[in-house]
């Protein structure tokens, strides 16, 4: 029986459908589910590096290269007939999605920062993608049904339990910047149909919320929204090398907050570790969302078995939150 990357890759992708895609995206449930049982296909996954193993990378590569959004038959004959340059695909490319949804979730931790505060936040995002993540001030919300808070678009809808401490404005930004080890160009069209590709089949309202936060990132990089902080510097580099730089790099009459969404989990736990250890020193507010965070003694807990992130602030849990944004479950 095969103990090798073939049954590593089956397992990753078993995972996957049960974990991440369930519930989310019924199409890529049955891909991840037909890869998983289909030895030529393994043996064409295990050939990747481990990290572009991923099925959301390997599936957003065949639907960005012209893979329509059928059945698995159809997925599993368009892998094997152009497998190389999907391969060349998923070896140039990452799953940087850009969830601008997320910024829901993130909101009532940034609200809390600036009310104790009483001044301007400074965001520096460390793995910011196009970094459309960075503008929360520049959309508008709606939590559970109610009334919508500010006038921006896209209008980001989410649910919540616990009672969460939500907002009635928005924190003024005052400088947005960001670290990515792949920066990327929001008006760059290429750019803007890999972020599409990368948006989970079934998902019409995501990738419509996607198109919205691309077009208030392009208003705002073109000079449309004056008065308003922007747009995002984002730097190309290592965050654990470039951090420190950025949050000295901040305004002095703002708050830096350093922030960052299904990031460290691309980091072993060291790296994670001497993030956290960075972040410690440099006297910033810390807004993690992440599968897991980091204690007081700068160490992984919490590793979520589901598909919920936790939302922490200077290391300590505020809520469980969906991986898109949607759901906030206040602790």
């Amino acid at each position: 029986m095969d103990t090798g990357p073939t049954q590593g890759a089956a397992a990753l992708y078993l995972d996957y459908a049960r974990r991440w895609f369930t519930g989310h995206s019924e199409l890529y449930t049955q891909w991840a589910e037909g890869v998983a049982g289909s030895v030529a296909l393994l043996e064409l996954v295990s050939g990747l590096p481990a990290p572009k193993r991923q099925p959301n990378l390997v599936f957003a590569a065949a639907r960005f290269h012209g893979c329509p959004d059928e059945p698995f038959s159809v997925l599993e004959a368009y892998l094997a007939t152009h497998w190389a340059e999907i391969r060349a695909i998923v070896m140039t490319h990452a799953t940087q999605t850009n969830e601008a949804g997320r910024c829901a979730t993130l909101l009532p931790a940034l609200a809390m920062v600036a009310a104790q505060e009483q001044r301007p936040l400074a965001l520096i995002e460390v793995g910011p993608s196009a970094g459309l993540c960075l503008l929360p001030d520049l959309y508008s919300y709606s939590y559970d049904g109610g009334p919508v808070l500010g006038t921006g678009s896209p209008l980001l809808r989410c649910a919540t339990t616990g009672d969460p401490p939500l907002p009635s404005t928005l924190p003024g930004i005052a400088w947005r910047a960001g670290v990515d080890l792949n920066p990327l160009d929001g008006t760059e069209p290429d750019t803007v149909a890999w972020l599409r590709a990368l948006v989970w089949p079934g998902q019409e309202d995501r990738r419509a919320q996607l198109d919205a936060a691309l077009a208030t990132l392009a208003a705002l990089k073109s000079g449309a929204l004056p008065g308003v902080a922007g747009p995002p510097l984002l730097l190309a580099g290592d965050l654990n090398e470039c951090v420190a730089d950025l949050v000295d790099a901040a305004p002095r009459h703002a708050v830096p907050v350093v922030m960052h969404s299904a990031v460290l989990a691309y980091l072993d736990e060291a790296r994670r570790t001497a993030f956290a250890e960075t972040i410690a020193s440099l006297g910033c507010r810390w807004i993690s969302n992440e599968a897991f965070f980091m204690d007081v003694s700068n160490h992984t807990r919490e590793v979520s078995d589901v598909n919920r992130f936790t939302l922490s602030l200077d290391r300590v849990p505020l809520a469980r939150t969906g991986q898109h944004g949607a759901q906030l479950d206040w602790l």
